[in-house]
């Protein structure tokens, strides 16, 4: 069978929902190539296509979805897993209004929800930094604040970094809705998508049912990131949605599409989220 080209990031989440797909333990599922990736990095790839399965930010779906299906299963969406903003004193940078702030892209889910919330004092200047160095660079003084998603919400504090803002709970709070952060989608005309959703489901059930034959190839990947962490990281950010979005799920990623277009940030969104047949 033909390979698979797969791009998911090196988070834990990801690596223990594939671990399975990408092992080959999935039955009659194709052989997977994978590339590991931040997600800043696989938004602007599918834009061009070049995988067949994908992780991207669900805020960049307006510019996806005439190439791509979203899949049902695979992705992140939660309750409480939402992005921080972080500033080094909340009494001296109480806003983001005027500052310079770290993002870790342009077109995440994180950045999206910062300028909804931010609207009405919206930062000067953004700067797009890879995820992993941003809190670093926000304690020596290089931006005003930070925008962190994944691990960041379990050790910021070493940096000596506050929460400005949990944009998870304000989501929450506005919408009453689970936040919508990663989505898994297929190529069109290369891999169909209702397949593609039962291998990742079977994979995710796999994962499940034996989590430490996932975990060498999770701590793998995590750079150096202790256990501990990369378990939190993991119970944060699989859980049901992971195995199939449902109709709450979907709920939110609508209800987002559509205040982002409302908002003028992202394009409409023409076209039904669903699989037809699923």
């Amino acid at each position: 069978m033909q390979p698979l080209s797969l791009a998911i990031s090196p988070c834990p989440n990801d690596t223990f929902v594939f671990h399975a797909l990408v092992h080959g333990l999935v039955p009659d599922a194709p052989p997977v190539k994978v590339t590991y990736a931040d997600v800043d990095v696989t938004n602007n790839a599918a834009e061009r296509g070049v995988y067949d399965l994908v992780k991207v930010s669900y805020a960049a779906l307006p510019w996806l979805l005439g190439r791509y299906d979203l899949l049902p299963a695979g992705g992140a969406l939660g309750r409480g897993c939402g992005p921080l903003v972080l500033v080094r004193d909340p009494a001296a940078t109480p806003a983001l209004a005027g500052r310079r702030v770290a993002v870790p892209g342009d077109r995440t889910t994180a950045y999206l929800l910062m300028r909804l919330w931010a609207a009405d004092g919206p930062p000067a200047k953004v700067v797009i930094v890879p995820f992993h160095e941003i809190m670093a660079a926000v304690a020596a003084g290089r931006y005003d604040a930070g925008l962190v998603i994944h691990e960041a919400r379990f050790t910021f504090e070493r940096y000596g970094l506050h929460a400005l803002a949990d944009l998870g709970d304000w989501w929450e709070t506005q919408t009453g809705l689970p936040i919508p952060l990663g989505a898994i989608l297929a190529k069109r005309g290369a891999v169909d998508p209702c397949e593609a959703t039962g291998w990742i489901r079977d994979s995710v059930r796999m994962a499940w049912a034996d989590p430490d034959a996932t975990q060498e190839y999770v701590l793998a990947h995590a750079a150096e990131m202790e256990p501990r962490v990369a378990s939190q990281h993991i119970e944060l950010y699989v859980n049901g949605f992971t195995k199939d979005l449902g109709d709450t799920g979907y709920a939110a990623v609508e209800e987002l599409l559509r205040r982002a277009a409302d908002a003028g940030l992202t394009p409409p969104v023409d076209r039904p989220l669903r699989l037809v047949n699923r």
